[in-house]
């Protein structure tokens, strides 16, 4: 069996179209947006939905926050190091769904790496709220695919039986006593 099989090479694509899709909208932030620079930082586009600035110099959630260029950079090296036990465990999965999943995880963690090497921090901007509540911290692509990527893993975890497994008991010739 070859080791690039075409589920792994549709989940390196979905990988990599995430990557290019959270970058591309990170640039229209930083670029013709320039999100920055707008008052408060803020661009209100629905009742419910803002582009809001906002520089995460942590990781999920603002957790372990970087405080000097040390840390950054072991921020970085942990996560590349996520990363790329996430590319083996993609590169080995047979179940196209957890393929699915960890080329969302895989895609997501690609851009925020780029933007805490280029920056020193990951830019996030969509900001969901309901009124005042906010069942989100303001995030971004990349994080949203992360997100969706490890419900998908643990769902599948949790509900979905591999047909192996379950072909297999099935099979099993009764052992009489």
């Amino acid at each position: 069996m070859s080791f690039l099989t075409k589920p792994r090479a549709i989940g390196l694509a979905i990988a990599l179209a995430i990557f290019a899709v959270d970058q591309w909208v990170k640039h229209l932030m930083v670029g013709p947006l320039d999100l920055r620079n707008q008052p408060g930082g803020v661009i209100d586009l629905l009742p419910f939905f803002d582009l809001r600035w906002t520089q995460n110099f942590g990781v999920s959630l603002g957790m372990f926050e970087a405080t000097s260029p040390e840390m950054r950079w072991g921020l970085v090296l942990a996560t590349a190091g996520i990363a790329l036990v996430v590319t083996i465990w993609m590169m080995r999965e047979k179940a196209f769904g957890d393929i699915i999943g960890l080329a969302m995880i895989l895609g997501g963690a690609l851009g925020n790496i780029r933007d805490r090497f280029e920056y020193g921090y990951v830019i996030d901007y969509a900001d969901l709220h309901f009124g005042d509540f906010r069942p989100f911290l303001i995030f971004n692509v990349a994080d949203a695919a992360i997100t969706i990527g490890v419900v998908i893993i643990l769902a599948r975890s949790f509900f979905v039986r591999d047909k192996d497994e379950t072909d297999t008991n099935e099979t099993a010739p009764a052992v009489e006593s």
